[in-house]
C-alpha cells in the first residue's frame, strides 16, 4: 500500500502561493515587455507611443514586484533543493541568480536610458514621472547599449530556464516544475 506524505510535508516541497504568483506574473510582464518592444512601430506613430507605454509599465511593475518577491523569499524562504548532482545544482543557482539580477537591472537600465536621454519615464494613465538621473548623452548611449544587450541575452537565459524546467519534468521526472505551478 502506497503512503503519501502529510499535507504539511507536501506543502514544504512546493513554493508558497505568493512566490508562485510573483514568479508567474513577472513571467507574463516580461513576455509582454518583450512583445511590446518588438511590435511598437515606427518613431512618431501612435502605435509606438502605445507599445512604449506598455513596455514602460511592464518594466516598472517587474521592478516593483521583484522587490516584493525578494522580500517574500527572504522572509518565507524556498523549498529545499531537489536532490540532484552538483553540476546541475550549481547551474540552477547560477541561472536563478542571473534571472534575479535581470529582473532588477533591466528595468533600471531602461529607466536610466530614458532619463539620460532627457526624459522622465512617464507611466501613462497615472501621470507619474520617474526621474532617477539627469540628461547625459554619453551615459544614454551606454545605458541603451547595455539595455539592448542584456535584453537580447536574456532571450537565451529565459529560454534555457524554461527548457531546464521542462527537462526536469520530462527527462529527470522530478518535482522541479510542479513546485512552481
Amino acid at each position: 500500500m502506497a503512503t503519501f506524505p502529510a499535507a504539511s510535508e507536501r506543502a514544504s516541497e512546493r513554493y508558497s502561493k505568493p512566490a508562485v504568483f510573483f514568479h508567474w506574473i513577472i513571467v507574463v510582464l516580461i513576455a509582454l515587455a518583450y512583445f511590446a518592444i518588438e511590435i511598437r512601430g515606427p518613431r512618431g506613430s501612435a502605435s509606438r507611443e502605445l507599445w512604449s507605454n506598455v513596455h514602460f509599465w511592464c518594466g516598472t511593475l517587474v521592478l516593483s514586484l521583484a522587490v516584493l518577491r525578494v522580500l517574500w523569499r527572504l522572509w518565507r524562504g524556498a523549498p529545499a533543493d531537489i536532490d540532484t548532482n552538483r553540476v546541475l545544482a550549481f547551474l540552477s543557482r547560477l541561472v536563478h541568480l542571473a534571472l534575479y539580477l535581470f529582473i532588477f537591472v533591466q528595468p533600471l537600465l531602461g529607466m536610466l536610458m530614458i532619463n539620460t536621454g532627457g526624459h522622465p519615464v512617464t507611466l501613462a494613465g497615472l501621470g507619474w514621472d520617474i526621474t532617477l538621473v539627469g540628461p547625459d548623452p554619453v551615459a544614454r548611449k551606454f545605458f541603451h547599449n547595455a539595455h539592448v544587450l542584456i535584453g537580447n541575452a536574456f532571450y537565451w537565459v529565459i529560454g534555457l530556464h524554461a527548457l531546464a524546467a521542462i527537462g526536469h519534468h520530462l527527462v529527470l521526472r522530478d518535482n522541479t516544475l510542479r513546485r512552481m505551478i
